[in-house]
């Protein structure tokens, strides 16, 4: 390492003709390494998203009244209340690279057609009755669903009951909008197909355990599957914590299971930027400390509980959603069993080889 025998951090002295080099570095849009290493290249990353906890009865609340107040529709689009993360400035981001958002429908009303080149899901927490079409298939959503609409999918919704209906829905749109590739096309005014059958196409020729249509062997960017129901994500976790109490491997560590969502056609992720997990935590587990580069965005499905974040704790109920920016220290503590929906930029980091994983051993 060079010394810097001046003292004052390798900057040079302080002069006419140095603030002079300055102003024109400035006046030609030019900005020197010198000044700002510590920014550009920090020792480890210093996100700006800060860890933050949304409460589900707050949120349901300002959702139900928006709905009250503002029609959905042609224009508006949807009614979709952003997560604007406090540390970064007020945009309706959750974290540098995920929006997160609760949307609401009312009672017998349309969300019209439209797609995006961004990638998106929806995840149920409660509620009925609402189907969501892609690409003209009709899916039904329900509690505990998760339900994909990948980029460039025309998709609307409707709600056939006399209730509303509030889910979360989760998309890459601030990754989208800093790499300037975002398109929109609005589609039809009401929706393609206002049917409304038990099992969407894309389960009926997908979702058979084990087996894959000979029709279709081609590999696909985005999962084809319109819907992972709670019936096997709910099945899934159980086994795991049977096969635990039988001395089996099966949990993530020691009363933690887990599922991650996956593409059949590849046995990656879901979506090229977007994963997706689920998680369930015995009462009185508490997870190994662990932090990340890329971000994370929770909701308790079920349970109570909380998460430690960095150094702080917050108590955590169902609907709470809470994110984890990159490199904070996390961990989950369940006070009764606990069962939680994740999603993540992990497929971005891992793909251009950023991903580290630091995990605290207990002793």
């Amino acid at each position: 390492m060079m010394s810097d025998p001046k003292g004052h951090g390798g900057q040079p002295d302080d002069t006419p003709a140095l603030r002079q080099l300055y102003a024109d570095f400035k006046s030609n849009h030019l900005n020197p390494l010198w000044t700002q290493t510590g920014n550009l290249m920090p020792r480890h990353p210093m996100p700006r998203a800060l860890p933050h906890v949304w409460k589900w009865s707050e949120l349901y609340a300002l959702a139900k009244q928006s709905g009250d107040l503002v029609p959905v529709g042609r224009g508006g689009e949807r009614r979709a209340i952003g997560l604007a993360n406090p540390g970064l400035g007020g945009v309706a981001y959750v974290s540098p690279t995920l929006w997160c958002a609760i949307q609401y429908l009312g009672p017998h009303e349309t969300a019209p057609e439209h797609r995006h080149s961004q990638n998106a899901f929806r995840f149920v927490v409660e509620g009925e009755g609402v189907w969501t079409v892609v690409d003209g298939d009709p899916v039904h959503m329900s509690r505990g669903d998760f339900l994909l609409t990948p980029g460039w999918c025309f998709h609307g919704h409707q709600n056939v009951r006399d209730t509303p209906m509030a889910w979360l829905d989760g998309l890459d749109i601030p990754f989208s909008y800093t790499n300037d590739v975002g398109f929109f096309e609005v589609g039809k005014d009401g929706l393609s197909d206002d049917s409304t059958p038990d099992v969407s196409r894309s389960e009926r020729l997908w979702c058979h355990p084990g087996l894959r249509p000979v029709s279709v062997l081609g590999r696909t960017v985005a999962s084809p599957i319109g819907a992972y129901r709670w019936v096997h994500t709910d099945r899934a976790l159980a086994a795991q914590l049977e096969l635990e109490d039988e001395g089996h491997p099966g949990v993530v560590e020691p009363g933690h299971a887990a599922i991650r969502y996956t593409n059949p056609t590849t046995g990656g992720d879901v979506m090229p930027t977007i994963r997706a997990e689920f998680h369930r935590l015995r009462a009185g587990t508490a997870t190994a400390p662990r932090r990340e580069v890329g971000s994370s965005v929770f909701q308790v499905f079920e349970g109570r509980g909380a998460v430690v974040l960095g150094d702080a704790t917050h108590k955590l109920e169902k609907g709470d959603i809470f994110v984890v920016p990159s490199w904070v220290t996390w961990s989950l503590q369940a006070e009764t069993s606990f069962d939680l929906f994740r999603f993540s930029d992990a497929p971005i980091m891992e793909r251009l080889h950023f991903d580290r994983t630091e995990v605290v051993e207990r002793g």
